[in-house]
């Protein structure tokens, strides 16, 4: 029915998008692999959405990112009609549950933090924190260069074995802290091992 009232299949995929992830920007390859349309009808219905002024575009790194436009007059109205709690995504520049699976494959991974380049709006120091035992440098390595293939940054990246770890984070030791202090998206960590107290510890 809402393709219908809006009349593209492809225009309601991007509306969707934009209005469950109000503080994400994307840039188009991103939305094209998360809308699952062809690019040249992503670029099609993106130049109609600017237009009409429902969603805006910016530059940063020489790549073109589009958001939603939290100020444009008919916002909320539209966020209701796409409203979908479950389906709004953190805010990640990267697809955190496609990386959580192939970050759980290196070894035994129990924690894995994102922030700073991966984060909107982040400050860390830090990109990418992992913890966990049995891990092949030359696989995290590996997966790192991929991770910044598809992020389109060069990132700063460590793993520490847990047991350093767990003991950082106990004695808020300030190379973990200013990462949780920071912007940060808990990407794995099916242990909860990081307590509410320590996301959002001021």
């Amino acid at each position: 029915m809402i393709d219908q009232l809006f009349g593209s299949k492809t225009r309601v995929k991007l509306l969707g998008l934009f209005l469950n992830n109000p503080s994400r920007a994307f840039y188009v390859r991103e939305i094209t692999r998360e809308v699952e349309e062809q690019i040249n009808s992503v670029r099609r219905e993106l130049a109609n959405l600017v237009t009409v002024g429902v969603v805006k575009s910016s530059t940063e790194d020489n790549k073109v990112y589009y958001e939603v436009d939290q100020g444009w007059k008919f916002y909320e109205q539209l966020r209701e009609i796409f409203a979908a709690d479950d389906k709004i995504a953190d805010d990640t520049k990267v697809s955190a549950k496609t990386w959580a699976k192939k970050f759980a494959n290196l070894g035994y991974v129990r924690v894995v933090i994102f922030a700073g380049k991966l984060v909107y709006g982040s400050d860390s120091p830090l990109d990418v924190l992992v913890a966990g035992d049995e891990i092949s440098e030359i696989k995290f390595k590996n997966l790192a260069k991929s991770l910044e293939k598809d992020a389109g940054v060069s990132l700063r990246y460590t793993h520490l074995t847990f047991n350093d770890f767990y003991y950082r984070l106990s004695v808020h030791d300030a190379f973990v802290m200013n990462v949780l202090r920071a912007k940060n998206q808990i990407i794995l960590d099916p242990e909860n091992i990081i307590s509410e107290e320590f996301k959002e510890e001021e």
